[in-house]
């Protein structure tokens, strides 16, 4: 492709991409039926013999791709605690596609293993977690739980003799994991991954917003991971990290904190005492897709001992000859890697401190707002609105589900539905930049609006 022919099909490419974003508000915030079906046939085609011009291709993706997306990067969806992508973030999204760069060591990239170190050391700070630590970029929480819990199995087998790398888990000795009740569905994941098991797990009851009642807490015996809840994916609510924490590392276990929305309650000087105490466990899982709205997919991984975090990721070949420099493909379950650091740093530059903060408390503002608009509506609000999540109901279960559909058929926002505590209601996730008073009165509306097509 010539010099002149390429500059003008990205050119394009960035028209069409700002041209998108400058259009979500007036965007159904979920496709229509009409333009998924439109998309998946023209889609239903056999690949052509011939190359296709690159402008056809690009032009292909947008006038069929585009009206069927999913406008997450809006204000007005609240679903799966999805953020909205920072500007900064989505430009240095894009800088890094012109890069192409495999950032698994820093032979590979130089110049994002420089970012990486700066992204994870303001990370670390941020979010008010011990220096020492190593950190990971990975796909989302799901693969930084699995991180996190990769180094916890090798450092309590460690303990007792066991090297878990070389020898595998015949014959090893048992390891004992204790979740909350309310454990989501990405650690349970994670452990059946790890050899550990979902079914073999100590469920430790929990209070009516999911928190884990520390009173509960079984006797630690041998190796042992316990799993803390920075942020119950439907109340928000904080398992009580100074009563639980303590009372395990005492007894020898590693203490795992998922963190996936919750852990961001550091960033804030008013919030972080939700999430008091926390500091103190041995690792944490977070995602900055989540609060700190950088584009998809971006999860992080914070292990206090960088040797159990090496020893449970490292990799050795003959051709792989990096020096003695930090290389992400010993702290990472990845080889091959894209450059998820140039977002992160530029997110947290453009933010800084204050800009953080301030982001996440708004959200929690607007929760706290919207919360009470439906509760004066006459919706029972099922959750104490601690942070950035409402879960609410408006009648039984069959008139809760026929509201949702109602809303999400709108194109007005986007909000799901949850099962908790035994009832089928809307849970609602405020965690975007972009999401402005002017959304939550849309949004409110719409909801309303939606629960009278509800009753049926």
């Amino acid at each position: 492709m010539r010099d002149d022919a390429r500059r003008t099909l990205l050119l394009d490419a960035a028209e069409r991409g700002i041209k998108y974003i400058e259009g979500l508000d007036a965007q159904d915030v979920f496709p229509c039926p009409e333009h998924i079906r439109r998309l998946e046939q023209a889609l239903d085609e056999p690949l052509q013999q011939d190359p296709a011009r690159d402008a056809d291709v690009l032009a292909f993706i947008d006038t069929f791709g585009s009206p069927a997306t999913v406008a997450c990067a809006g204000g007005r969806y609240f679903g799966f605690v999805t953020g909205g992508a920072l500007p900064a973030a989505v430009a240095a999204n894009w800088m890094a596609g012109a890069w192409d760069q495999n950032c698994f060591s820093a032979i590979s990239s130089p110049a994002l293993a420089a970012f990486e170190l700066a992204a994870l050391r303001w990370l670390k700070d941020v979010l008010q977690l011990p220096a020492e630590s190593e950190g990971a970029l990975v796909a989302g929480a799901t693969m930084a739980n699995f991180t996190c819990l990769a180094a916890a199995r090798h450092a309590v087998l460690e303990k007792v003799g066991w090297n878990v790398e070389e020898r595998g888990l015949f014959g090893a000795p048992e390891i004992t994991v204790i979740v909350g009740a309310e454990v989501h569905a990405s650690i349970l994941k994670v452990l059946s991954m790890l050899g550990l098991g979902r079914g073999r797990i100590k469920r430790v009851p929990v209070d009516r917003q999911g928190r884990m009642l520390g009173r509960e807490l079984p006797q630690i015996e041998g190796p042992t991971i316990v799993c803390v809840q920075a942020g119950n994916v439907n109340s928000g609510a904080f398992d009580p990290a100074q009563e639980i924490i303590g009372r395990a590392q005492e007894r020898g276990a590693w203490v795992h904190v998922d963190g996936a929305f919750g852990l961001w309650a550091r960033a804030s000087q008013r919030l972080a005492p939700l999430a008091a105490g926390y500091e103190l466990a041995d690792s944490w899982a977070t995602d900055a897709h989540k609060w700190l709205n950088v584009p998809y997919d971006c999860g992080v991984a914070l292990v206090r001992s960088p040797v159990a975090l090496r020893r449970a990721m490292s990799v050795s070949g003959d051709y792989l000859l990096l020096g003695a420099q930090r290389n992400a493909i010993d702290v990472t379950p990845d080889a091959s890697r894209r450059a998820r650091a140039l977002e992160v740093w530029a997110a947290l530059k453009s933010l800084g401190r204050a800009g953080l903060a301030e982001m996440i408390e708004r959200n929690c503002r607007q929760a706290s707002w919207l919360a009470q608009q439906l509760a004066d509506a006459g919706c029972t609000v099922l959750n104490e609105v601690v942070l950035n999540q409402i879960v609410v109901s408006f009648g039984d279960d069959d008139h809760n589900k026929r509201t949702i559909a109602a809303l999400q058929a709108s194109g007005e926002c986007w909000c799901g539905g949850t099962s908790w505590q035994g009832r089928h209601a809307m849970r609602i996730s405020i965690s975007s930049w972009a999401t402005t008073q002017q959304d939550l009165e849309r949004t409110l509306a719409a909801i309303l609006k939606a629960r009278e097509l509800g009753r049926g």
